[in-house]
């Protein structure tokens, strides 16, 4: 099992850094030119506008609302990717309709990373029911995320030596930001009842948070969205919000909301009220230019809204006063 397990990791890495070494040179780039970064994901674009600044035009492919585990990359992406200086992607099988792409740009001599490569393999969560692989939603614990600055701070460095100084001293900075996110994290989700730490979401993204501040985490679909939502399931988990008084749910910005409001109806037929808590951000962050579309407003408003919902006690707008709207 533990051979097959590294080989997934491997594969969930689509074993990239192998690929795109020895197999020809990145062009030459003036000495001060911004590098052309592509990142997949708005949570790694984030990691790299802070730890490269000035010093790249990050390209990201999923903008706000989009499933990375159903994406299917574009002729315009695939483009981007190959006039690109280096290409950042999650994996652990996030972006699993892109491996063809990824492999592509990787054999053509592109340098092509998985932020997740840094990441002990025996940190890294393997639920019961997606035995054989690996949970890839690592941003929903701030310091496991820290692991991916500095797989990016790395990596920026190696491909521009003249400016490592920069990045390193600019990653320091960031990290200290995901520390104060992650004590923010624990302030305000130990305010809330211990008998109401019951996390329910549309799917199974949220098993870094539940391990980090003590929740349990209850999904309708499993690790990837490509999984049926089925009736067995709704039906075990409208039980459970009846047996445990559980009061509210939480739908997802990326995931139709229909599964969750079936959750609603039938705890309701049951006799028990149960609310809509709020939307989550799990596989994607909020629109470009807001707080929420950044990686620490992304889970700010995450935190918030649990707590929150579930009868914790939270700053109104939290941990920046930024947040534009809280249920």
């Amino acid at each position: 099992m533990k051979v097959g397990r590294r080989w997934l990791l491997k594969v969930g890495s689509l074993a990239l850094m192998v690929l795109s070494t020895g197999l020809g040179a990145v062009p030459a780039r003036a000495a001060e030119q911004p590098l052309q970064v592509v990142a997949t994901t708005g949570m790694i674009g984030d990691i790299v506008r802070n730890v490269a600044r000035e010093r790249a035009e990050v390209t990201q492919l999923m903008g706000p609302g989009v499933d990375p585990h159903l994406y299917k990359s574009t002729r315009s992406d695939i483009a981007s990717m190959l006039r690109a200086d280096i290409v950042f992607y999650n994996g652990l099988l996030l972006e699993g309709k892109m491996t063809d792409a990824l492999v592509r740009v990787a054999t053509s001599g592109k340098p092509v990373h998985a932020v997740t490569e840094l990441i002990d393999e025996e940190f890294l969560l393997e639920p019961a029911a997606f035995a054989g692989h690996y949970d890839p939603h690592v941003w929903m614990d701030p310091l496991a995320w820290g692991k991916a600055v500095d797989a990016v701070q790395g990596k920026l460095a190696e491909l521009d030596p003249d400016h490592a100084d920069a990045y390193r001293a600019n990653a320091a900075a960031y990290l200290e930001e995901l520390e104060r996110l992650d004590a923010y994290a624990q302030e305000v989700l130990t305010s809330v009842p211990p008998e109401r730490r019951i996390l329910v979401t549309a799917h199974d993204a949220f098993n870094y948070f539940g391990r980090r501040y003590g929740f349990e985490v209850e999904g309708i679909q499993g690790l990837s969205t490509e999984s049926e939502a089925g009736l067995k399931r709704v039906e075990e988990l409208v039980d459970l919000l009846v047996e445990r008084e559980i009061p509210a749910v939480f739908v997802e910005s990326t995931i139709p909301e229909r599964s969750v409001r079936a959750l609603v109806s039938g705890a309701g037929a049951a006799g028990h009220e149960v609310q809509v808590g709020g939307q989550l951000f799990s596989d994607a962050m909020g629109a470009p230019g807001t707080y929420e579309g950044t990686y620490v407003g992304m889970i700010d408003h995450n935190v918030t809204t649990i707590a929150q919902a579930l009868g914790g006690e939270t700053p109104p707008r939290g941990l920046n006063g930024e947040l534009a709207q809280v249920q």
